[in-house]
């Protein structure tokens, strides 16, 4: 083995040379106290039996094998089981038994499009099997192993498989918040590039302790949270995603208990925190020890760092900490990134030039309000970003708004099975022939080499010719009542009679609304004509439609995100579970209460 890493396997096997008996992993049993841990040197073990394993069901170099796992330490010998066999890990979470209809139909499309030699899981839930292949038979078509039964003493029969950094390590499907989900095919290459990107940023060291929570089928809670520790060499501690999302008090207790450097998330687990997390909680909390608190996955809000900061800097917790990222899976995860030296900055964009294209401080004589937009840092590491006319493809000048395009070493090689769109999205260049880039999809702009994103090109939402970002829309409808629930509400273009028909969904937490029914129905009246107001006050949009919906309602990917064209496909089809919807319910209102009269929609 060459001194520097190549591969996964090499990674592991040089923390079992030189860290054998040293805690790698520890899982935190409902995120309180330590339950399972592992060493390198067991990990190792295990992951060289389980290869073995593998090797005794047929499961060949360059299969795939999907990886079904409940949270906890199986997944990870697992995931580095398949790296000692030079076998594709495809991470998935197990079918909800009650949420069948949600959850199946994804791991349905995905077990199809990967092409399966083998599924990998526990015991207990491979002695389910059945149940599920039942109800999805494309499950029943590759052999069940169970990898917590493979025997120890199988790893001495192991044999280096000899994969070369080209090799895929795992498919990493989308989060499907845009379109169906699609396998990235990510090689040891890729992900040992941005495993060095990610550890460049953060500036790891032996002082480096990791908490994480997120889910480590998403590239986030995979990378950062499970195999960024394992190339650097520090320890992780591990909970449940549940476990932070029934107490988000569990995270930051985490943090503080075992002095944790590297911890983070999406933007609504900072809000949830602020919002859930009581006076009395926070006094036993020590944030000191955070220095690297990642935010990514999700549009940053301004609103929510200063009002985290605000919250928890009584508990020790430093502004200089934040890491606003951006990345995505086909560029592996991290695109830029905060440092120890850069403070997260917050740009007061104007609303006016923005809608046209342009980030530029706001003018003084603005008639709308300021957009707070937070920069998501600098790139490094051989990571390059361009901004391009997304219709001529040419670089635009600075400041202007445009989509991103990236080149780097992180860069997947495309999608699984899918050379049309691999071509279309990885494949691209400019005019002079530069490239290839990674056509992202997202919109933002450069200024003074920080990257500031805007929004989704397929969401953005053109009205009389300006632009208009769907968060920026939500955010505003958001702030009109504490029973909104924030990150839970999609704004979408309609087709109707008119070129500029918007309308927006938002969830509703009856637990913020009176109990007698027809108080509550007088308050979701107020909280549609607020929304309604805000939205033309501040946007100049007159939205066609409102729906409040029931809590858990909208539309969302596995991992959070929101999914708005499937928010609008099932608005449109009168699917939405809502509990007040104008102009349907609103009629009978009086007129000096609503914006504007009702417009007809064409379904």
């Amino acid at each position: 083995m060459s001194d520097a890493p190549q591969t996964l396997i090499d990674i592991l096997r040089l923390r079992s040379d030189d860290k054998g008996d040293v805690t790698a992993y520890t899982f935190l049993t409902d995120g309180e106290r330590e339950g399972p841990c592992i060493t390198y040197g067991d990990l190792d073990r295990s992951a060289r039996a389980i290869a073995v394993m593998l090797g005794e069901h047929g499961v060949r170099r360059g299969d795939r094998a999907l990886l079904l796992y409940p949270p906890g330490l199986d997944f990870i010998a697992a995931f580095f089981g398949c790296a000692y066999a030079g076998v594709v890990a495809v991470p998935s979470f197990p079918p909800h038994p009650a949420q069948l209809e949600r959850t199946l139909p994804r791991l349905v499309g995905v077990a199809a499009d990967a092409q399966l030699s083998a599924i990998l899981s526990t015991s207990e839930i491979a002695a389910n099997a059945n149940a599920m292949v039942r109800h999805a038979p494309v499950l029943g078509q590759s052999p069940w192993i169970a990898t917590d039964t493979a025997p120890i003493e199988g790893a001495d029969l192991w044999r280096d498989p000899g994969i070369t950094p080209d090799a895929l390590a795992f498919l990493q499907y989308t989060s499907g918040s845009t379109a169906s989900p699609k396998g990235v095919m990510v090689s040891h290459a890729n992900l040992l590039h941005n495993l060095g990107y990610a550890n460049y940023v953060e500036e790891n060291d032996t002082a480096s302790v990791s908490v994480s929570w997120l889910p480590v089928i998403h590239d986030m809670g995979l990378i950062e949270g499970v195999l960024e520790p394992a190339y650097a060499g520090y320890p992780a501690y591990l909970m449940a995603p549940a476990s932070f999302l029934q107490r988000p008090i569990r995270w930051l207790r985490a943090i503080t208990r075992y002095r944790a450097t590297n911890s983070g998330g999406p933007n609504f687990a900072y809000d949830l925190c602020v919002r859930k997390i009581s006076d009395a909680q926070r006094e036993e909390l020590d944030l000191e020890s955070w220095r690297v608190a990642y935010n990514g996955a999700e549009p940053i809000r301004a609103e929510t760092l200063t009002g985290f900061h605000e919250r928890f800097k009584p508990a020790g917790f430093r502004w200089r900490s934040f890491y606003p990222v951006y990345g995505l899976a086909e560029a592996t995860l991290v695109v830029s990134s905060g440092r120890r030296a850069y403070e997260a900055t917050i740009h007061s964009a104007d609303a006016e030039d923005l809608a046209r294209g342009q980030l530029s401080p706001r003018k003084t004589k603005s008639l709308m309000p300021a957009r707070a937009l937070v920069a998501c840092g600098l790139t490094g590491c051989g990571t390059k970003i361009v901004i391009v006319d997304p219709e001529s493809r040419a670089p635009c000048t600075d400041g202007a708004i445009g989509e991103v395009w990236v080149s780097s070493p992180s860069v997947a090689r495309g999608y699984w099975g899918n050379e049309r769109q691999t071509a279309e999205v990885f494949a691209a260049r400019l005019p002079n022939g530069d490239g290839p880039f990674l056509r992202t999809g997202d919109l933002g702009a450069l200024t003074n080499g920080e990257l500031i994103v805007t929004g989704r090109l397929k969401d953005i939402l053109i009205v009389r010719g300006l632009k208009h970002y769907p968060q920026d829309l939500e955010l505003t409808a958001e702030r009109q009542h504490p029973a909104l629930r924030p990150g839970c509400s999609a704004a979408f273009a309609l087709d109707g009679d008119s070129d500029d028909v918007v309308a927006i969904a938002l969830e509703v937490d009856p637990r913020q609304l009176a109990r007698k029914s027809s108080e509550r129905r007088q308050q979701y009246h107020e909280i549609t004509a607020a929304v309604r107001r805000a939205i033309a006050g501040e946007h100049g949009i007159v939205l066609c439609a409102v729906s409040l919906l029931t809590l858990g309602a909208m539309p969302k990917t596995s991992s959070g995100k929101l999914r708005r064209r499937a928010c609008r496909a099932a608005f449109l089809d009168g699917a939405l579970d809502h509990v007040s919807q104008w102009p349907a319910e609103l009629d009978s209102m009086d007129e000096t209460d609503a914006v504007t009269p009702p417009v007809r929609l064409a379904v």
